[in-house]
């Protein structure tokens, strides 16, 4: 019988179609420039409090090597996780907040070591407040708690050593992938 695989087809067409119909131009409208300068310096700010690196990536759909292989956005947000260097930090304690328009996905992947500290409800309480405030149009607002959720964990865990310099090891300012 080859009912389900038709359905499994369409369901592949479709996908295919949501996230080819939606570019980096959606993604700007969501969040425009000014917001995009808001972002950036609410990131700089919180990472003179904590040694660790926020990174923001929005994008508005898979590229298509993904959607052929059936990836996910969380196979996604670990690509991005690595390409933007997030993975590279001195203290293993970075942070991506990933948004994927396309599927109204949303992946936070915080490096090796936050995960041994941070237990994963953090992360999902963080993912859930971003999530309503996306469902509402208040994209912006919802990055910003999600960045103040990372800098929670990113100050209790590893606070900016008294009297040091704050480093920036990677670009502050949110990206369109």
């Amino acid at each position: 019988m080859r009912l389900p695989t038709a359905r499994v087809d369409d369901n592949r067409l479709l996908r295919l179609l949501k996230h080819r119909l939606l570019d980096e131009r959606d993604a700007r409208r969501l969040l425009d420039d000014a917001a995009l300068d808001r972002l950036q310096q609410r990131i700089a700010m919180s990472e003179r409090l904590h040694s660790g690196e926020i990174r923001v990536c929005i994008e508005a759909g898979l590229p298509l090597s993904y959607l052929w292989r059936r990836a996910t956005p969380r196979d996604r947000a670990l690509a991005l996780f690595g390409k933007l260097g997030v993975w590279d930090t001195e203290h293993n304690n970075g942070v991506l907040i990933y948004l994927l328009l396309a599927e109204h996905a949303i992946e936070i992947v915080a490096d090796r070591g936050l995960q041994r500290v941070v237990p994963p409800t953090h992360w999902q309480d963080a993912v859930a407040h971003l999530a309503a405030s996306c469902r509402e149009g208040r994209h912006e607002e919802g990055l910003l708690q999600a960045i103040a959720a990372a800098e929670a964990a990113l100050m209790r865990h590893f606070p900016a050593p008294a009297g040091s310099e704050p480093r920036n090891e990677l670009p502050d300012r949110p990206v369109h992938a």
